[in-house]
């Protein structure tokens, strides 16, 4: 949260200053003539940099009345006094920020919890974990099996409830079970080389209200067993990096709010 702050503070003040210095009456006389390259250029520049603050703005959670920023960015300029301080503002979105995030936290714990218990009762599916890790087998596999403590070599695609996809292995990719969310440890033990699985993680053994995905996401991934252990030296070998996204998933000490 305080990073979006600070973006909110420097956008603002950036998106003001711009604007003042566009609009300040100039030292220059008038003249009809057409626009050089340099104002063509600036008035790209400035409807881009709009952009730029609209999808700032839409990160930081809170959904606001453009119109009334355009409103505040023009009184701004006109020297009108602001409705509150710069600090009131900042106290009064990250209270907005906060009950966003409960609200949010609380709509995803009740999906998740209803498409759990009904993903139950479908033919296949087996529950770990109390029913928080479910998981279907898509392809039977026939070599070597996932044990404790190994790095399988996998090839995944993760996907949030509503099919969305969050990440996706390009190759097969090194992981270790020892650093991965609980819930994705629990679905890979077991599986063999070559079997494929669709795993459902309740929040609680995924990411809970913490990390870059939206808080308590139910997460769904589809998996493919490429190896069952495979040793950091030749797991370098191939000379696959981790994704951004599987980097995520390895990381559980990701906390990026």
């Amino acid at each position: 949260m305080k990073k979006h702050m600070q973006i909110f503070s420097v956008l603002g003040l950036l998106a003001i200053s711009s604007l003042i210095a566009k609009d300040a009456p100039s030292d220059q006389p008038a003249e009809a003539t057409a626009p050089t390259e340099a104002q063509v250029e600036i008035t790209k520049i400035s409807e881009a940099f709009g952009h730029v603050i609209s999808k700032n703005l839409e990160n930081i959670g809170v959904k606001f009345d453009m119109a009334q920023v355009v409103k505040g960015l023009q009184d701004a300029i006109a020297g009108k006094e602001a409705p509150m301080t710069e600090m009131e503002c900042i106290q009064a979105i990250a209270s907005a920020q906060a009950k966003v995030f409960k609200d949010q936290c609380a709509e995803n714990l009740k999906r998740a919890d209803a498409f759990l218990a009904s993903n139950s009762k479908e033919k296949g599916v087996v529950a770990l974990e109390d029913g928080k890790v479910q998981y279907l087998v898509t392809a039977q596999g026939t070599g070597a099996v996932i044990e404790d403590h190994f790095s399988p070599l996998v090839k995944y695609k993760g996907k949030h409830l509503d099919g969305s996809v969050f990440g996706e292995s390009k190759e097969e990719e090194m992981i270790s079970l020892d650093e991965i969310i609980p819930g994705l440890k629990s679905a890979l033990l077991g599986m063999k080389e070559g079997e494929k699985r669709t795993v459902y993680i309740h929040p609680d053994l995924a990411y809970g209200t913490t990390g870059y995905l939206p808080p308590n996401s139910l997460l769904t991934f589809e998996l493919e067993i490429v190896k069952a252990n495979a040793p950091v030296k030749e797991a370098a070998d191939t000379d696959t990096p981790k994704t951004k996204e599987m980097q995520e998933i390895v990381d559980v000490q990701t906390d990026m709010r």
